[in-house]
């Protein structure tokens, strides 16, 4: 059986699966959605937002792209974040990295690694500027895999930082103290998430009240 026919085989049994422990499901969903939170993550096959959180659909607005980046002048990213925040209305936005990702990977060997993918290249750039930036303090690391897991961490909370100074957010937070941001890293080898950073939004005149475990910068 091709992989495609077996995707398809899959999807049938899935619904039936959903219709089954809920015979009104579909019927809800195709009315419209609300979802609590907006997720973004990366690209990476391994990292399924609804899997990994146990997830209903519906819960999560979900944007992906790799290494998880917030670029200020992206209009896909942007337009998530405008209808999320906006039309939406969600009460938390998720910033999800995760231990060994390529993306970071690449930014932190640097060198001939992105030559071939010059797209993939111009999209990490701000991954590479956090690792120039962060240079003698990834010299203590002696292994790869621990600067990447490292800068995995560095880059979850410098986009949740980068949200927290977006118009968008900011108008948000003034007009009803929410979204709420947070800063999580999965662990493939454990399948486990781990909250790095929050931002949160709260007292009568909506001042930003910030948490961060600044494990990544603790080493």
């Amino acid at each position: 059986m091709q992989f495609f026919d077996r995707l398809l085989l899959e999807n049938r049994a899935w619904a039936d699966d959903m219709k089954a422990s809920d015979p009104e499901v579909f019927q809800r969903l195709h009315q419209g959605q609300s979802p609590s939170a907006l997720w973004i993550g990366c690209c990476d096959s391994r990292v399924p937002a609804e899997q990994i959180c146990n997830a209903k659909p519906g819960e999560l607005f979900i944007h992906r792209n790799i290494a998880n980046l917030v670029h200020e002048d992206d209009a896909n990213v942007s337009s998530v974040l405008e209808y999320a925040i906006s039309a939406l209305k969600v009460d938390h936005i998720i910033v999800c990295g995760h231990r060994g990702c390529g993306g970071i990977q690449a930014a932190v060997s640097g060198g001939d690694a992105l030559q071939a993918l010059p797209y993939v290249d111009k999209h990490l750039g701000q991954v590479k500027r956090l690792v120039a930036d962060h240079g003698v303090e990834l010299e203590r690391f002696s292994r790869l895999s621990e600067k990447v897991d490292h800068v995995v961490e560095l880059n979850v909370i410098a986009q949740v930082e980068r949200l927290s100074e977006m118009k968008l957010v900011k108008d948000s937070w003034e007009a009803r103290h929410a979204p709420s941001l947070h800063g999580w890293v999965y662990d493939l080898a454990s399948g486990h998430l781990d909250e790095v950073c929050l931002h949160e939004v709260g007292g009568a005149q909506g001042e930003l009240a910030e948490q961060s475990w600044q494990r990544a910068a603790a080493g």
